[in-house]
């Protein structure tokens, strides 16, 4: 199915009602060949689990990966002036032909792990407004940015691999992760692209600030998105909700795309019911934000590029156990005595 229409970001939430849930008869299918397969029960470890969370989602005992989706999204963030980022936005710009031309890592990293890359600039000229200031975005520019993340999706694809770019968005994903599950701020900052002591202290200030001009709309996380996030992030939450109504499974990078999808998760809990998250971040923020998510990561390699590069990493992972799970032969058809 396509994801309903709506015209307000309130209307977000209710969307679960309408979205596919599990499916536990495939997962049950999928748990009762691992347990014909010639090993052990559970020595494959995590890998039997993320080919049940596979058949989970796509309805089927015996999932296969033909088209993985890999989507990057890149933004401009207005609270940049605030000093936050050592870069100039125009990095953004400029990586995004960088990924166009194939020389970024998560052009490799996609082409060694078979999914198909598309980079998605958002209005990089006009980048969000400055959340210290007020809102960075309308409602009108986030469901647009919402929508092209949602209408990018293609339903066809298997798995769907999210990434993002943009200048100052470390401190956005901050900004929405404190906003939505509280602590303090200096808890959920991190360096991101380099920030040096007097660099993250800006960003604290910054992200502070913003709360507190902002503090109306704490315990309403879609319009926390408007409020502190970019059209990259909204990006992302809409392809997050056009994967969950086709049935696709939906790998989540580092901090800031888990962040961005974490609104959803505290809109309502479900909503990220078929998403994994490809790795732990090195950004400090993102083992405190796992936590809150209660999601546990696919590998932990001291990553903290961004570009989706963790999560087109846990795509190989992903593509190891279904390989196990479909080819490899029951104790019937090896002939070997079970226990």
């Amino acid at each position: 199915m396509s994801l309903p229409s709506i015209s307000s970001l309130a209307e977000i939430p209710a969307l679960i009602e309408a979205l596919p849930a599990a499916d536990a008869a495939a997962a049950e299918a999928a748990r009762a060949r691992q347990n014909s397969l010639t090993k052990p029960p559970g020595s494959l470890g995590r890998l039997e689990q993320l080919a049940e969370f596979m058949a989970t989602w796509r309805g089927t005992g015996r999932p296969e990966i033909w088209r993985a989706q890999a989507l990057v999204f890149a933004g401009n963030h207005g609270i940049c002036a605030q000093g936050v980022n050592p870069y100039p936005q125009e990095v953004t710009a400029q990586m995004v032909a960088n990924f166009e031309s194939g020389g970024a890592a998560i052009n490799q990293l996609c082409a060694v792990n078979g999914a198909d890359l598309t980079v998605i600039a958002l209005e990089l000229g006009r980048p969000t407004a400055d959340f210290t200031q007020g809102p960075a975005m309308s409602e009108t520019d986030c469901l647009d940015a919402f929508w092209q993340g949602a209408s990018a999706v293609d339903e066809g694809a298997d798995v769907l691999v999210l990434g993002e770019m943009g200048i100052g968005n470390s401190t956005v994903a901050a900004a929405l992760a404190s906003a939505c599950f509280g602590g303090p701020v200096a808890e959920w900052v991190g360096p991101g692209t380099g920030s040096d002591k007097a660099g993250i202290t800006r960003k604290i200030d910054a992200i502070e600030r913003g709360l507190k001009r902002h503090e109306a709309l704490l315990g309403n996380p879609m319009a926390i998105l408007a409020a502190l996030g970019g059209r990259e992030q909204a990006a992302i939450c809409g392809a997050v909700m056009a994967a969950r109504a086709a049935r696709i499974p939906v790998i989540l990078d580092g901090f800031i795309c888990t962040a961005a999808a974490a609104v959803l998760y505290a809109a309502d809990k479900r909503l990220l019911d078929h998403c994994l998250v490809g790795h732990t971040s090195a950004e400090p923020g993102h083992r405190k934000l796992l936590a809150a998510i209660h999601k546990r990561p696919v590998l932990e390699f001291d990553m903290r590029l961004g570009e989706g590069s963790g999560a087109a990493l846990a795509l190989g992972i992903l593509r190891a156990a279904l390989a196990c799970h479909n080819g490899m032969a029951t104790f019937g058809e090896a002939g070997v005595s079970e226990a």
